[in-house]
């Protein structure tokens, strides 16, 4: 099975943050978040990256738990004081990949296939709910002075300002 074959049977669609991904379910219930917004209590997609594509550096305000389904480890940064975190998920549990990890509410992150060849499908859910007007997608320039200490990997995982 190939990419292409997931993002063609999953029904899969281009993401904003680089990418393929399909919602999959929204739950009925609702909540009244701290800022008075009402939101899904959860949420769930399909996610793939393919060779070179990344996810670029991103936070939303909501807990995001990702899962590993199949393909090439995936590495997750996120950018923390101090020195970025990296997270790699895949099948090698004895090599230290993870099956599934946490990224906390308004953490800026982004992801990349370990070795930059093949696809890694993956989901994640989101509680309370992704909604769009949750997402920021990170400027370069903001990024960079708020992590002066990773300036290759801010320029890496953003995209640039035409």
């Amino acid at each position: 099975m190939t990419a292409q074959d997931i993002i063609r049977d999953l029904e899969l669609l281009p993401h904003p943050e680089g990418g393929y991904y399909r919602e999959t379910y929204r739950a009925a219930d609702t909540l009244e978040t701290a800022e008075g917004r009402t939101r899904n209590t959860s949420t769930a997609i399909y996610y793939l990256l393919e060779n070179e594509d990344k996810s670029h550096f991103h936070r939303i305000k909501s807990d995001e738990l990702w899962f590993f389904h199949q393909g090439q480890p995936l590495e997750i940064i996120l950018l923390t004081p101090g020195q970025p975190t990296r997270i790699t998920l895949g099948s090698d549990f004895a090599n230290g990949e993870l099956p599934q990890a946490v990224v906390p509410a308004n953490t800026w992150f982004a992801a990349h296939l370990s070795h930059r060849a093949g696809y890694a499908l993956v989901s994640c859910t989101v509680a309370p709910g992704f909604d769009f007007a949750d997402f920021e997608l990170a400027e370069r320039a903001t990024l960079t002075q708020e992590f002066p200490q990773c300036p290759e990997l801010v320029e890496q995982f953003t995209k640039a300002v035409l």
